[in-house]
C-alpha cells in the first residue's frame, strides 16, 4: 500500500493572465516530468493542449497530471481563469485538498480570484498563495498582500519577501530560516544561491518574522507562552503550527517569485509538502441516500474501506471517452464491476491511466487518495458517485449554475446534421454548464452557455474537432416572467364523454415569491373538499406550466400557489384531472397577476486606462450599467458595475475601441432583475415575431 502521507492532490488557480499555467509547466520542469519548457504565449504549454487553448493562449479546460518532488507525489490541476469556464474551477476545487492560488504581482487581486477564492472557501480547500510576475513593470508584493486581506477577507501569512522588484528581482528571502535564495541566470531553475539576505533588508526580515511566528504560534497555547517569556521556537515546531493553521483555513502562507524567469518555484513546492494537506487530513466526504439526504455515513480515505469515488469531468479524445475520478476510499483494479448510484446501473471499469496532460500511463490498480481517468464507462456523468455494488452511498452531488445565452445553430448539409447529435451528446457529458435545446416547432438546436466566449469556443470545437460545420444565429438572452401582485381564483376542469368522465374544482391564491425562491406550493384544505392524494397532481399541474410564461413564453419563476378550498367527485375525479384543472387555472390567473418580464444582470468588472475612464463608464451608462465602484490600481482603473446581459453583446470590441486595445472586461451572472417597460415592449414584441415566423 502507497503511504497516503506523501500524497498532495492540489489545483493551481488564478485570474486569466495571472500565470498559473506557465506555473505548472516550471512545477513539471523542477519535478522532471518535462525538460522542455513550454511557453503559454508561444502556444506550447503542456496542459494547454486543445488547439483553441493554444491558439488564444488561455486555458479552457483544467488538465490533470501527476509529478514527484523529494518522494511526494503531486496529483496537479491546472483550471481555466476565464469567467465563462468557472465550472472548471469549481467541479476541480470539488476533489482537491490543497491549492495554489497565483495572484498577478502588478494586477493584484482581480475579479476572477475573488469568484475562485470563493469556491475554495465554499469548498474549504486549504491554500497557499503564490503572488507571480514580480518582474513586471507595476510589480508590488506588498500591495498584493494588502489586497488579499481587504477584497478577499483572507489572512495571508507571508512567507517570503522579494529581494529587487521589476527588472531588479533575483530571488526571495525564506523568513523562517532568514536565508536569501537568489538567482542569477533566469534561464536555469536550478542554479541559485542559498546566502545571506542583503544588509538594506535586515529590518523587515524580522519585521515580517516577527509577525510570521507570532501567527502561526497562534495555533499552539503552549509554545505561544515559551515564546513571550522570550523562548525562540524551533523551526520545526513553527512548521507544525503553521501547518495547523493551513490546513484549519486559518491563514494561507505566501510567497512570491516569478514563474516565467524561473525564481522562487522551489519555494512554493516545499510549502505544497509541508503545510497542505493529504488525503487524510481533509473533511471526509458526507455520504447521502438516493434521495439526497446525508445519512451522517463519511467516505474516510482509506484504501481498505468499501470503494466510493466520484466522477468530476468527462473528457473525449481520440481515444474515447475518458472519465476522471477522485477516489475517497477503497481499492480500484482494471475489470473490476462498479455501480453508478445516480443511474443506479453498473458499470465495468476496462483500464485505468494515469493523465499527464493528454498523454496516459496505463495503471492496474488505483487507491484512496488517487485522482486517475477511467476508459469503458458509459453512462457516467459529471458529479456522479461510483461505489462497490455490495456497499452503495452516494457523495455529495455537484450543483451546476444555469446557462444565461443561447445561440440557435443548424447544420450546414445533411451529413453534418446526422454528426451533430452526436457531437453535441459528448459536449454535454464534458462541461454541465453547457446545455442543447431542441426548438421543437423550427427545429432549430438552441446552444445554452455561460457567457460569448463560452458559446464562441464551444462553436469552435464542434467545427475543428469534431468536422461539424454549423450556421450561427445572433445570441439571446435567457429571459424569465414572475408576478408582481396577488391574485385569488379559482378554476374547474370538467369533461363528460361517456362513461366515467373527468372533474376537479381548484380555489387557489397565487402571489409574488422571494427572489430566487423559484417555485412554492402549499395547501390549506381542511375538510377533505380536495383529498390530499390530489395535492401533489395540482402542484405537478402548476410546476409542468411554470416553463412558459403568458408574456413572450419564457419560463415563469419565484411565484407561490396556496391551495385554499375545492370540490372533488367520488367518481369522476383523479389526479389528472386535477393536473388538468391547474394547468389551465395557471393560464388563467397568471395574466391577472400582473406578469412582468425579468432580465439577467451581470456583475461586470471593467479595468481601463487612467485616460479613459470618463470614456468607459460613459459607455457603461448608455448600456443601462449601474457603477457600483472605482478603485485606481498602480497600471489604470477598476470599475465595477450590475449591467443587463442584453446590452453587453459585443462589449469586448466597444472597449478595445474606447481604450486604444489597452482594456479589459470579465463579467458574471448576478440576478434577474424587472426588466424596464420600454425594453420589455421591444422583446415581447421580437419574441411574437419570431414565434410567427417560425410557424409560417
Amino acid at each position: 500500500m502507497t503511504d497516503l502521507s506523501k500524497y498532495r492532490n492540489i489545483g493551481i488557480f488564478a485570474h486569466v493572465d495571472a500565470g498559473k499555467t506557465t506555473t505548472s509547466e516550471r512545477i513539471l520542469k523542477l519535478t522532471g516530468k518535462i525538460h522542455k519548457t513550454g511557453e503559454v504565449h508561444d502556444g506550447e504549454a503542456t496542459t494547454d493542449f486543445m488547439e483553441q487553448e493554444q491558439e488564444r493562449g488561455i486555458t479552457i479546460q483544467s488538465a490533470a497530471t501527476s509529478c514527484f518532488w523529494k518522494d511526494y507525489r503531486m496529483n496537479i490541476i491546472d483550471t481555466p481563469g476565464h469567467v465563462d469556464f468557472t465550472i472548471e474551477v469549481y467541479r476541480s476545487l470539488k476533489v482537491l485538498d490543497g491549492g495554489i492560488g497565483v495572484f498577478c504581482g502588478s494586477g493584484g487581486v482581480e475579479p476572477q480570484s475573488e469568484t475562485n477564492w470563493r469556491y475554495a472557501n465554499d469548498s474549504e480547500v486549504a491554500r497557499v498563495i503564490f503572488v507571480n510576475k514580480l518582474d513586471r513593470i507595476g510589480a508590488d508584493f506588498y500591495r498584493v498582500v494588502k489586497q488579499v486581506e481587504d477584497v478577499l477577507g483572507a489572512n495571508p501569512l507571508v512567507m517570503t519577501l522579494p529581494i529587487g522588484i521589476e527588472d531588479d528581482f533575483i530571488g526571495a528571502v525564506d523568513l523562517l530560516t532568514r536565508k536569501a535564495w537568489v538567482w542569477n541566470d533566469h534561464n536555469d531553475p536550478a542554479k541559485y544561491e542559498i546566502q545571506e539576505p542583503p544588509a538594506d533588508m535586515a529590518d523587515a526580515v524580522e519585521e515580517w518574522r516577527e509577525k510570521l511566528i507570532e501567527t502561526a504560534l497562534d495555533q499552539d497555547d503552549d509554545l505561544m507562552g515559551k515564546y513571550l517569556e522570550g523562548e525562540e521556537p524551533s523551526i520545526d515546531d513553527v512548521k507544525a503550527c503553521i501547518r495547523k493553521g493551513t490546513i484549519s483555513l486559518d491563514f494561507f502562507p505566501t510567497y512570491c517569485g516569478s514563474a516565467f524567469k524561473n525564481k522562487c518555484v522551489q519555494l512554493v513546492l516545499d510549502a505544497v509538502i509541508d503545510y497542505l494537506p493529504d488525503p487524510t487530513e481533509v473533511k471526509p466526504q458526507p455520504e447521502v441516500d438516493l434521495e439526497g439526504t446525508e445519512t451522517g455515513e463519511f467516505a474516510i480515505v482509506d484504501p481498505e474501506g468499501p470503494f466510493r469515488a466520484l466522477a468530476f469531468k468527462i473528457m473525449d479524445d481520440r481515444f474515447g471517452a475518458l472519465t476522471f475520478i477522485r477516489i475517497y476510499s477503497g481499492t480500484l483494479e482494471k475489470g473490476t464491476t462498479v455501480l453508478n448510484t445516480f443511474t443506479g446501473k453498473t458499470e465495468r471499469i476496462g483500464r485505468i491511466v494515469e493523465m499527464h496532460a493528454d498523454e496516459r500511463i496505463e495503471l492496474d490498480r488505483a487507491q484512496a487518495g488517487d485522482i486517475v481517468a477511467a476508459i469503458g464507462l458509459k453512462n457516467v456523468q459529471t458529479g456522479h458517485t461510483l461505489c462497490d455494488p455490495d456497499k452503495p452511498a452516494t457523495l455529495e452531488p455537484m450543483v451546476f449554475p444555469d446557462p444565461v445565452i443561447s445561440i440557435a445553430c443548424a447544420p450546414k448539409d445533411k451529413a453534418a446534421s446526422e454528426k451533430l447529435g452526436v457531437a453535441l451528446g459528448k459536449m454535454i457529458k464534458e462541461d454541465p454548464s453547457f446545455r442543447v435545446e431542441t426548438d421543437e416547432e423550427s427545429g432549430e438546436t438552441i446552444l445554452k452557455g455561460m457567457g460569448e466566449l463560452h458559446l464562441d469556443i464551444k462553436v469552435d470545437i464542434l467545427k475543428r474537432t469534431h468536422g461539424v460545420e454549423v450556421e450561427v444565429g445572433s445570441p439571446q438572452v435567457a429571459y424569465r416572467e414572475t408576478v408582481t401582485k396577488v391574485v385569488e381564483d379559482s378554476y374547474t376542469h370538467k369533461k363528460q364523454s361517456g362513461g366515467s368522465g373527468q372533474y376537479g374544482k381548484i380555489d387557489y391564491i397565487l402571489e409574488p415569491g422571494e427572489p430566487g425562491s423559484g417555485f412554492e406550493f402549499d395547501s390549506k384544505v381542511t375538510g377533505g373538499n380536495v383529498p390530499k392524494e390530489f395535492w401533489p397532481a395540482i402542484k405537478g399541474g402548476f410546476e409542468k406550466s411554470m416553463d412558459r410564461g403568458v408574456l413572450a413564453g419564457f419560463p415563469c419563476l419565484d411565484f407561490k400557489v396556496t391551495l385554499m378550498d375545492g370540490g372533488f367527485h367520488a367518481v369522476d375525479s383523479s389526479a389528472i384531472a386535477f393536473e388538468l384543472a391547474a394547468k389551465a387555472g395557471y393560464r388563467q390567473t397568471l395574466p391577472k397577476a400582473g406578469p412582468q418580464l425579468m432580465e439577467p444582470i451581470m456583475k461586470v468588472d471593467v479595468f481601463t486606462p487612467e485616460d479613459h475612464v470618463g470614456d468607459v463608464i460613459g459607455d457603461l451608462n448608455r448600456r443601462r450599467g449601474m457603477i457600483k465602484s472605482q478603485d485606481a490600481t498602480p497600471t489604470g482603473v477598476r470599475i465595477k458595475a450590475d449591467c443587463p446581459l442584453s446590452e453587453m453583446f459585443g462589449y469586448i470590441g466597444s472597449l478595445r475601441t474606447i481604450t486604444s486595445g489597452r482594456g479589459q472586461f470579465s463579467m458574471e451572472f448576478l440576478q434577474y432583475n424587472p426588466c424596464p417597460k420600454n425594453v420589455a415592449e421591444v422583446v415581447i414584441a421580437e419574441t411574437k415575431a419570431r414565434e410567427e415566423e417560425k410557424k409560417k
